[in-house]
């Protein structure tokens, strides 16, 4: 071992007084007190080799794993095949195919509470209009609404980490309009809510509510199904933070380059680009690779899950998510002689794609173990950002107070970075309240955005209690009481209030005014 790893090793290797913090706090609930403890017995192993570069770009914050953990045994996101699993039922479980719709709920909270993930709790809960419509049969509108509501509130009350997503669309249903309506009663934070917008199969109308619907809570989001459907064979699912990923797998891991950080090395563009990037890109999936394999080899869970014995997931679907973030950061670094703003100049635009286009070109020249689905090729995701990330811009953002004056040419300029990222985009744009009253005039921004090639974004009131951080919900209330130093339901606040506060989220523009 050389001196460089034993330094990072120790760094890294979890104290007394980590855990006692941990024990102790009192921000934290008991369930989450919980899961700090078992990071900190994960984190006491080193079981993923590193080479010295790797251990440098860690140590510079280049490279980022997310929290994953020093020893996987689960994987970071999880889709579950729902379709198969209402048809069939579940041996493990003891559940039969559902027949009624509180049948059916039964069923999808039981199989809930058993689905890993990085978070301990689902990510993806389903297309969840596809998944009940089948059920409502004579049943009322409003008896079917009062059973929603109930359901809706238990994964509210129950999922403990806003990193958890619905889908519904594109094709509407009785089922899909029911569930918009009661989510804009509800102002829940969990589920984050998806519409997949397919320009041949959704209508106008009911793209309406959920736009109407998102002004009133935050949610859903808006996702492109017209490009998305293409990148997994057998379907895909919006989960976690906007992550795009095939149904019945998920990604096993996802290690991000800070772009940021990275430009740090170096202030010459050519440099950067051709001796830097690479080099990093190829310490990411070395160190990616190394997580996988001791997870399909050694971790023992798709010998011991019922999930994979049962049909509602398949290791040769999952797929290594490949993080970018902070290029605004790193291109107005690398142009700050010249004073040139990712965002605003053309030339630091051009320069984004530059950064963007040889990304794309080393990543896909990887090979990427047990991914068959892709080819044997990881898949570039646009990450959404961490609390800790001072000064830094999610995935391909503009930062807060650089965004362009027309609403129009930041759409363009989302449209133009998107393309890259099939496991994964978006954007978020806080909206004037006044909106409410001509829900046409956002339909057409969305529809034209997609048409440009916007793959996901989302809207929120700009005067809402709940607030889109990254790419999941927080209330402002609720951020309040986390800064009184009060316990908190969701996790996920604490991340979300810090990360507001740092990138100064409220100020970001809001557009239709």
């Amino acid at each position: 071992m050389t001196d460089a790893e034993k330094t990072y090793i120790k760094r890294n290797t979890v104290n007394e007084q980590t855990i006692y913090d941990a024990l102790t706090s009192t921000k934290r609930t008991y369930e989450q007190k919980v899961l700090d403890l078992a990071h900190c017995a994960e984190n006491q192993l080193n079981v993923i080799p590193l080479d010295e570069r790797t251990i440098y770009y860690f140590s510079t914050g280049a490279i980022n794993d997310l929290f994953e953990g020093h020893a996987p045994y689960r994987p970071r996101y999880v889709m579950v095949d729902f379709e198969r699993f209402m048809k069939q039922g579940s041996k493990f479980l003891r559940i039969n195919p559902p027949k009624t719709f509180d049948e059916a709920i039964f069923a999808l909270m039981s199989l809930y509470h058993h689905i890993p993930s990085i978070t301990n709790f689902p990510v993806y809960l389903g297309n969840l209009d596809y998944l009940l419509d089948p059920f409502i049969g004579e049943l009322s509108d409003e008896e079917v609404k009062t059973k929603t509501r109930l359901f809706l509130n238990f994964l509210d009350r129950t999922i403990d980490d806003s990193f958890c997503h619905a889908n519904i669309g594109p094709k509407e249903t009785r089922m899909g309009r029911l569930l918009l309506e009661t989510e804009a009663e509800l102002d829940n934070v969990v589920p984050n809510l998806t519409i997949k917008y397919n320009s041949q199969e959704t209508s106008d109308e009911f793209m309406k509510l959920a736009i109407m619907t998102s002004l009133k809570c935050s949610n859903p989001a808006l996702c492109n199904d017209d490009v998305n459907k293409d990148y997994y064979e057998g379907g895909y699912g919006v989960s976690s933070c906007y992550n795009i990923l095939p149904i019945r797998g998920g990604a096993y891991t996802l290690t991000r380059v800070t772009l940021t950080r990275l430009a740090d090395e170096t202030s010459d563009v050519e440099s950067f680009i051709n001796d830097v990037l690479p080099e990093c890109l190829s310490c990411v999936a070395k160190y990616e690779n190394e997580r996988i394999k001791f997870f399909v080899e050694k971790s023992g869970f798709l010998e011991s899950s019922f999930l994979v014995k049962e049909g509602l997931i398949d290791k040769d679907r999952f797929v290594p998510m490949f993080g970018v973030t902070g290029l605004a950061e790193c291109v107005n670094s690398l142009l700050k002689d010249k004073g040139l703003q990712y965002g605003r100049d053309s030339e630091a635009d051009d320069l984004g794609n530059r950064i963007m286009d040889k990304i794309q070109e080393v990543v896909s020249s990887f090979h990427a173990e047990y991914t068959p689905l892709t080819n044997y090729h990881f898949m570039l995701h646009a990450q959404v950002g961490l609390d800790s990330d001072k000064g830094i811009t999610s995935g391909v953002r503009i930062p807060v107070g650089d965004e362009p004056e027309s609403f129009a040419d930041h759409l363009r300029h989302s449209a133009r970075y998107h393309k890259y990222f099939p496991a994964g985009v978006g954007d978020i744009f806080p909206i004037a309240s006044n909106v409410t009253q001509n829900p046409d005039a956002l339909l057409d921004v969305a529809k034209g955005a997609f048409s440009a090639g916007v793959h996901y974004m989302s809207f929120y009131s700009a005067d809402t209690d709940l607030v889109r951080i990254t790419g999941y919900l927080v209330k402002r209330s609720e951020m309040a009481k986390y800064f009184e130093g009060q316990a908190v339901v969701q996790q996920t606040t604490a991340l979300g209030a810090e990360n507001y506060k740092t990138n100064k989220l409220q100020n970001r523009k809001v557009r239709m005014e």
